[in-house]
């Protein structure tokens, strides 16, 4: 079992595809393209029987969590995947991942009962799944686009798009399919870094007028899924 722990500051924009080849094209020069270039990220977010932790966090509050699973395109019950704890605090992010064989994740969902390990990671989770009784509660895939810095590497640029997402099949290796909510000209950008943005990055954002907002993809879905909200 593999485990990851991140901190950082993230910033978050929606632009249109239009506005993410203008920015691309500015910074092109202090950027190169990420690790892993083009990714398709699947994801299963838990909850409450009642929304519990995505209503709390559309509150905006000081303090908020979600957990998912996620994979790096359709994974088999055999392939290693990734059970996330990501908590905001005060603007700063952490994140927790273990990297666990999918096939053991369902055995836990389905009677809670912890593999065989001591990780202190897991051992967070557990405790999350069970003073929350979280359930897998929505599905959602993208297309991400990353970029890092060509002087700093920890300084990365995210590009998502074509979001799809359901509330049933609740399972990574069903497949990618369900209600694509955003159209094919809307662009999820994030920014991630373990300081501050670097000047030339802020002001290819402040010439082309793109500004940070607050939101998150599971947020948007719920809200324009749910409360119907658009």
């Amino acid at each position: 079992m593999i485990q990851t722990i991140f901190n950082r500051v993230e910033k978050k924009y929606i632009l249109t595809k239009l506005q993410a080849e203008r920015l691309i094209k500015k910074i092109n020069e202090n950027v190169k393209p990420g690790e892993y270039p083009y990714t398709k990220i699947c994801n299963i977010y838990f909850d409450t029987n009642n929304n519990e932790l995505i209503r709390k966090s559309l509150e905006k509050p000081v303090y908020k969590e979600k957990i998912r699973l996620r994979s790096y395109g359709i994974p088999n019950k055999e392939d290693k995947v990734f059970l996330e704890i990501k908590k905001k605090f005060d603007g700063i992010v952490t994140k927790r991942r273990i990297a666990i064989n999918l096939q053991e994740i369902y055995k836990y969902l389905e009677n809670r009962k912890k593999p065989d390990i001591n990780n202190q990671i897991f051992n967070e989770l557990d405790y999350c799944f069970k003073k929350y009784n979280l359930e897998p509660c929505m599905y959602i895939s993208y297309e991400r686009y990353s970029y890092a810095g060509k002087e700093d590497e920890n300084f990365r640029i995210t590009f998502d798009t074509n979001i799809i997402s359901r509330d049933y099949d609740l399972k990574l290796d069903k497949g990618d399919y369900g209600l694509k909510l955003f159209g094919e000209n809307t662009y999820f950008l994030e920014v991630k870094a373990l300081n501050s943005m670097p000047l030339w990055f802020t002001r290819a954002l402040s010439e082309l007028k793109i500004y940070p907002i607050s939101f998150s993809k599971y947020g948007k879905i719920y809200e324009r899924s749910i409360l119907k909200i658009s």
